[in-house]
């Protein structure tokens, strides 16, 4: 398991270095199979990726423009869009001269962008989302491209109404509601 660790580890380096390059951005990285939220980096290796002085990046967290998650022992651990915030931002404050809110501002305000991004090509995609609820409240979203909406329809091309009694007469009209229930027998 150790060797798998250290595969994973080296591919997220590589990764990192793609991004610190600007060879790669952080959502190609997402669309090729890596968790961008993945916390694998220590403080000196986060560093050393980003070009920076691992008392910078102290500094950069302190200030709230990074959130590193911690560990079961309370270490830091970063993540590749930590690894991408920090060249963003040691980048703006040295070429740019602007101030840390400055800085903190404009990174919340582009990751705003990017998920709004994120929501419009998932709503152009085509796929229709369907919402179930467990008891205890979570809700969760499966997604389905229409393509299959179609292909079901050619195998079951009669639909049928369920009613209160006992028959099932065919529907006139097909249905594009979903009902979905969950029984609990005691």
């Amino acid at each position: 398991m150790a060797r798998a660790s250290q595969q994973k580890r080296r591919l997220y380096e590589m990764c990192a270095m793609a991004i610190v390059a600007q060879r790669a951005n952080l959502e190609g990285a997402a669309r090729v199979g890596f968790d961008v939220d993945l916390p694998i980096f220590s403080v000196g290796r986060a560093a050393e990726l980003a070009g920076i002085h691992p008392q910078t990046l102290r500094q950069y967290d302190r200030a709230g423009l990074i959130v590193p998650q911690r560990t079961e022992g309370g270490a830091r651990r970063y993540s590749l869009r930590d690894v991408d915030r920090l060249v963003q931002a040691q980048s703006m404050s040295q070429r740019d001269g602007i101030n840390l809110t400055g800085i903190a501002r404009i990174l919340e305000l582009e990751e705003e962008n990017r998920q709004l991004r994120r929501q419009l090509a998932r709503l152009n995609d085509g796929s229709v989302s369907v919402f179930t609820a467990d008891m205890d409240g979570g809700i969760t979203e499966v997604r389905r491209p229409s393509r299959a909406r179609h292909w079901r329809r050619q195998l079951h091309p009669q639909t049928r109404q369920l009613s209160a009694g006992a028959s099932h007469r065919p529907a006139q009209t097909e249905s594009k509601s979903v009902v979905l229930w969950h029984t609990i027998y005691r």
